[in-house]
């Protein structure tokens, strides 16, 4: 009977030890084993997995030191008392009338707000498995430096090290990843900030979602770029707050006579998200002559601050604020690891502390222990290497997306900057959305564009194209594929 329960499929990319082990604790906290019935001796064991006999051994004794399996000389090992199934069993649950299951809550009416029926941009969860991912936002995982990653992960669990990580910090954040930040980070941006004015978060859009609880409702008239990231727009939706779309040419947000409406602005100024145009400083002072004659106030999202692989990057908007006017978001992690979610705003003291209090009754505070390694892998310089690697990379990959634009798509156009996207446009009468299924059937995968847009009358002969997650030596192959499928799709078009 035990044997049937351990029927185990070993993976290559694990251990062993560490498979056999996890595939016992699940049988006996599952309650599969039988109290008194003595589990497989060492050798039965290895045998029935092919696997040997010292592994079955090993992972025995660490059961057996962790309380899950007890040892009886000449007899074998059993499970321990506590886990007896009879023990586990939970109490029985009081029955309910047949009926009760006619009165369940109708949840729809019970929602106050419907995030799920928000516009998004989607992507395949199982991108991975498309020959041409040209998806953005999905960096190259072979980069990472896991080796100086595993490295701080040694350091702060060192035993000589305090271990400040394994305490609550309630609603503040490690020291230590502050005074990296000031001191490594936000200078390359030209910004000087104490730690009262820093705020780490779960990523930019926890950030976005954080100002916008504390600071927006129907009352609060939004400026943002259109095309537009389209999440922090939901993330403003969600307050009820007016949206006032600004159009984007080649230096950046366009100001009109709308403008003066705003509150807020919410601008991406370093390489607008999605088009990659950088707002020129003429575009730039006139933005805060406009906010300080209205007394408003400009969200600066620096998305892709440490990723910039121009030659002489502009400074942030930040930078120039001298009137505390300027709220500034950023990631840690979106060239790293994005599932790391780290971010961070920049703000005057007093905004700095209500978001803090508002943090803390959501989820207090990142945790402290990837604070605590992040901070190390800043301290030593690896952060800095890691992304001298990454814009080298992405220059490489960048030039060669711009080489097979030019070469196999000639037809397209799109916006010459050196951003970590291409925006291009195809000929008008493509619909993007038609073509990306298409492409799709073939290997491919790209981002139309519309739902960037928030005109009515938007248009769909737009894509973005990222680099990060295809493969360098695929992107010429993908871009033929794609020029294949978009001449299938004009002749379709023409034809109908």
């Amino acid at each position: 009977m035990i044997e049937c329960c351990l029927q185990i499929n070993f993976v290559k990319d694990r251990g062993l030890q560490e498979q056999l082990r996890e595939a016992l604790v699940t049988a006996i906290l599952a309650g599969r084993f039988i109290q008194d019935e003595a589990l497989p001796s060492c050798r039965s064991l290895s045998e029935q997995l092919r696997i040997s006999r010292n592994t079955v051994a090993l992972v025995y004794e660490g059961l057996c030191a962790d309380g899950y399996l007890i040892s009886k000389p000449r007899s074998g090992y059993y499970i321990a008392p506590q886990y007896d199934p009879e023990q586990m069993k939970a109490e029985k649950p009081v029955e309910l009338p047949p009926e009760s299951q006619d009165h369940a809550p109708n949840w729809d009416k019970l929602f106050k707000k419907s995030p799920s029926h928000l516009p998004t941009i989607n992507k395949p969860s199982n991108w991975m498995k498309y020959k041409y991912p040209f998806i953005y936002g999905q960096p190259d995982t072979t980069l990472f430096p896991m080796e100086q990653w595993r490295e701080a992960a040694r350091k702060i669990t060192g035993s000589m090290r305090n271990h400040h990580w394994l305490h609550d910090l309630i609603d503040q954040d490690a020291p230590i990843l502050l005074t990296q930040l000031r001191n490594h980070v936000l200078p390359k941006r030209g910004i000087i900030a104490d730690d009262s004015e820093i705020l780490i978060t779960l990523g930019t859009q926890n950030a976005l979602s954080l100002i916008s609880q504390l600071l927006f409702h129907r009352q609060t008239p939004i400026g943002v770029e259109s095309p537009v990231y389209l999440e922090a727009v939901n993330a403003f939706r969600l307050q009820n707050a007016p949206i006032i779309p600004h159009q984007v040419d080649q230096e950046g947000l366009v100001l009109g006579s709308q403008s003066r409406q705003c509150r807020y602005f919410y601008v991406t100024p370093s390489h607008q998200a999605p088009t990659g145009v950088s707002m020129s400083n003429a575009r730039r002072k006139q933005l805060f002559e406009q906010a300080i004659e209205h007394d408003q106030i400009i969200i600066e999202d620096d998305f892709d601050s440490d990723t910039n692989i121009e030659q002489r990057s502009k400074p942030a908007l930040k930078a120039h604020d001298r009137s505390g006017r300027v709220i500034y978001v950023s990631s840690l992690s979106k060239a790293l690891a994005p599932g790391l979610r780290l971010g961070y705003i920049v703000a005057p003291t007093e905004l700095i502390d209500e978001l803090r209090s508002l943090r803390r009754l959501t989820y207090r505070h990142p945790p402290s222990y990837i604070q605590y390694q992040m901070a190390y892998f800043l301290s030593q310089g690896y952060y800095e290497t890691f992304l001298n690697h990454y814009r080298e990379n992405s220059a490489y990959r960048w030039g060669l997306l711009k080489h097979a634009l030019d070469k196999h798509l000639p037809q397209c156009r799109y916006i010459n900057t050196k951003a970590t996207a291409f925006w291009v446009e195809a000929p008008q009468e493509v619909n993007t959305q038609h073509l990306a299924w298409r492409a799709a059937h073939q290997g491919v995968l790209i981002e139309p564009g519309i739902n960037h847009f928030l005109e009515p009358s938007a248009p769909n002969n737009f894509f973005r194209l990222g680099f990060h997650a295809i493969a360098p030596d695929k992107i010429e192959s993908g871009i033929i594929t794609l020029a294949q499928a978009l001449e299938q799709e004009i002749a379709n078009h023409r034809n109908q």
